[in-house]
């Protein structure tokens, strides 16, 4: 047996670990998921030194990160962007599920892994990561560009359908008849509605709730909200996801910016438990004979994606460079389609092949991503017969 002292050896060291990694994953410019999911892979099953003992410690800090990712990005969005959203983005968005959710269910289906592994493929391959679009967005500048809007509308309508998607599967990775799926979507779709109309006309009052001067208990009291609700959206049949996220909404003013600040640090750091978990449950021997399924899937859903940005964008009457810097923004995809992949293969309801899929699908596009936004635009201009413009 392990003692105390060997996990805090072991714990150690994958927290160090996941620094270096984070320092890395900046110097080169891109998105440190791979990198995590990587360190998970290379620690895990299957791995080049499996970690023993931390299992409990790191199961309950992945949950937390999933808490913490979907509380912090509904505290991005007010209720009322949330509806505006919603509005100017329902066509495009409705797009972006066609195109995007078809490929990744095609395959599953063609691997036999039946509707529920088709239903949680379409889902990882849908969803766009708000977190690396925002940080790509910010390092190149383009937060106050024409096409940015479109690209935030339709980031709100994919988390708005993740409210509804996430119950449904969570429904029937659980076993639920028809009835249950259903009653899944009716429960989902009134606890969205009750909390947009609550945020919209008494968010103030959920604010000060939780608000505080004082940072450790203004931090107490967020964090501890978080939790509760997620237990108590995940005892209703709703995922704890979903109902961290709705909280997220119902904060807004100056306490969802103050909540921000004070949560950044402890969501990167439980959020990169969260991938490292994933990586260490995935057989690293189990990803060679889905990696071409992978390739396959990264270069479809690149196109799906550019085109799904290309459409939003002309709608808004945005120029040709602007249709492709958004098409390309979205491209990445990251920690909602872990998300997704883990609670499916978690719930045993699925071939576990599809975690070693997913990862590999992941490790492509988060990478991928940031690559096609920094260089959509140049390539662009060669394609339009326009040299880039001489630096000032």
């Amino acid at each position: 047996m392990h003692d105390s002292s060997i996990s805090l050896i072991e714990l150690g060291a994958v927290f160090f670990g996941l620094g270096v990694l984070g320092r890395l994953a900046w110097r080169i410019g891109v998105s440190p998921i791979p990198l995590y999911l990587i360190g998970g892979l290379a620690f895990g099953a299957g791995g080049l030194v499996p970690l023993e003992g931390i299992e409990g410690f790191t199961t309950i800090a992945s949950e937390i990160g999933v808490v913490l990712l979907l509380l912090l990005l509904g505290l991005e969005y007010s209720a009322a962007e949330l509806v505006t959203g919603l509005k100017r983005s329902w066509l495009a968005g409705v797009v972006d599920i066609v195109l995007n959710a078809l490929p990744g269910a095609v395959v599953a289906l063609w691997l036999g892994w039946g509707p529920v592994g088709a239903l949680a493929m379409a889902g990882v391959t849908y969803i766009s990561s708000s977190g690396i679009v925002a940080k790509v967005l910010g390092d190149l500048g383009r937060l106050g560009n024409r096409e940015t809007p479109v690209v935030l509308s339709i980031l709100v309508f994919e988390d708005l359908a993740m409210a509804v998607y996430l119950p449904i599967l969570t429904a029937l990775l659980a076993g639920a008849t028809l009835l249950g799926g259903l009653t899944a979507v009716g429960v989902a779709l009134v606890a969205v509605t009750v909390v947009l109309v609550v945020a919209l006309r008494f968010g103030r009052y959920v604010s000060v709730l939780v608000d505080s001067p004082e940072p450790e208990v203004f931090l107490l009291r967020v964090l501890g909200a978080a939790l509760l609700v997620a237990g108590l959206a995940s005892q209703l049949q709703v995922s704890a996801a979903v109902g961290a996220f709705l909280l997220g909404i119902a904060i807004s003013g100056s306490t969802a910016e103050n909540a921000t600040k004070l949560l950044e640090p402890l969501r990167d750091l439980f959020a990169a438990m969260f991938f490292v978990v994933f990586g260490l449950n995935t057989d690293p021997s189990s990803i060679p004979p889905v990696l071409g399924f992978a390739i396959a899937l990264a270069v479809v859903t690149t196109a799906t994606k550019i085109g799904t940005g290309w459409f939003a964008a002309s709608r808004q009457g945005i120029s040709t460079l602007g249709k492709a810097r958004a098409g390309a923004a979205l491209v990445a995809r990251g920690e909602f389609s872990i998300v997704i992949a883990g609670l499916a293969v978690s719930a045993g309801a699925v071939d576990k092949q599809l975690a070693a899929l997913a990862t590999a699908y992941v490790l492509l596009m988060a990478i991928l991503g940031p690559v096609a936004a920094r260089v959509v635009e140049p390539v662009t201009r060669v394609f339009m017969g326009k040299p880039k413009p001489a630096a000032a």
